[in-house]
């Protein structure tokens, strides 16, 4: 028969033991480590932690969760088509507005041609009265979009909304009562098909067709207007994107018509190649009417968007050619402005 002594002599020293064993395992005791802390919550956390309670537990699993996602998210690089037109998932509500072309004020441009008595082949859309004018003026562009339907009918396309307008302002010809001398306004409705088809090295990402309209809200001589269906294409490799619209123009009544001759100036085509990448954006715009001879203009746009502070960022636009805005379609000037953007578009 055993000794009921002996046997609670060994169940308390047992009870007295078994607190220890973790420590022991872990080859750390208390007089060593927690003992020695001296903040209450430190002391309390490193006993938790050498005795394996389950509040540590979870706030270890906490601390490597934010890890664990980082490195995720760092494995999935965000493509810049994907980000702008949702090709891969619908992002956010539809109808919210958001960013579509560049978005800037450019408090000073200068141009090296100002055109003081605009002109179109249209009766009655020719200035008579040379305009007091001057050479530097500031510039602004906003620029929005929306989408409106994810998956059209079930087709796969997706229905977007867009809206840019771009004024000239000359606020430094005080003489005149500094006016605003040309805002053009460009409503739009793009149908856009997500794609993912290897081209070159390039990834061909989307499809698009959409009808344009554009015009400055003038009054005769200086009114201009047009309407078009531009299709779109977009690759991209890595930082650099590159977009090809070709667009037809809906043709008008002879007496509707304020610029007969605007293709052969503004162009059929554009070309678009850029550089984005977190903090800088680079891209040139290349545009051609298509035609020989005397038919053959084109423009070429250089835009440049830098880091200044969280917030803002500096914006350099350089433009050479014809077409810069619908009163001066057709007039050959070189334009630089220099001024800040704070919407992303890219």
């Amino acid at each position: 028969m055993r000794n009921p002594t002996s046997c609670r002599t060994r169940t308390q020293l047992l009870g007295l033991l078994l607190p220890l064993m973790p420590m022991a395992v872990l080859g750390q005791a208390p007089a060593t480590e927690c003992v020695a802390l001296v903040d209450n919550a430190a002391r309390l956390s490193c006993y938790d932690r050498l005795h394996g309670h389950p509040a540590a537990r979870a706030a270890q699993a906490a601390a490597s969760a934010p890890v664990a996602t980082t490195a995720a998210t760092a494995t999935r690089p965000s493509s810049n088509l994907s980000r702008r037109w949702d090709l891969d998932a619908p992002v956010g509500l539809s109808f919210a507005p958001r960013a579509y072309k560049e978005t800037y004020l450019l408090p000073a441009t200068w141009t090296d041609h100002i055109n003081r008595r605009p002109s179109s082949p249209a009766p009655g859309h020719t200035e008579t009265v040379e305009q007091n004018l001057k050479a530097v003026e500031a510039k602004y562009q906003i620029s929005l979009k929306a989408r409106f339907s994810q998956d059209l009918a079930g087709t796969g396309l997706s229905l977007w909304g867009g809206y840019t307008q771009s004024s000239r302002w000359q606020v430094y010809n005080g003489p005149a009562s500094r006016p605003f001398r040309e805002t053009n306004y460009e409503p739009e409705l793009m149908l856009v098909r997500p794609l993912n088809v290897p081209l070159f090295g390039w990834n061909l990402r989307m499809a698009s067709l959409s009808l344009n309209h554009q015009s400055n809200g003038r009054a005769l001589p200086l009114s201009r207007s047009w309407n078009r269906v531009i299709a779109t294409l977009a690759a991209e490799r890595g930082d650099w994107v590159v977009e090809f619209r070709p667009w037809v123009r809906i043709t008008e009544a002879r007496t509707d018509d304020d610029n007969p001759d605007i293709e052969d100036h503004a162009g059929r085509a554009e070309l678009r190649v850029g550089r984005y990448t977190q903090d800088h954006s680079l891209s040139m715009q290349l545009r051609h009417s298509l035609r020989g001879g005397s038919r053959s203009h084109s423009s070429a746009q250089l835009d440049w968007v830098f880091p200044l502070s969280d917030a803002l960022h500096g914006y350099l636009q350089v433009f050479t050619g014809h077409g810069e805005s619908l009163v001066d379609y057709n007039v050959r000037q070189t334009k630089l402005g220099l001024g800040v953007t704070i919407a992303g578009w890219q």
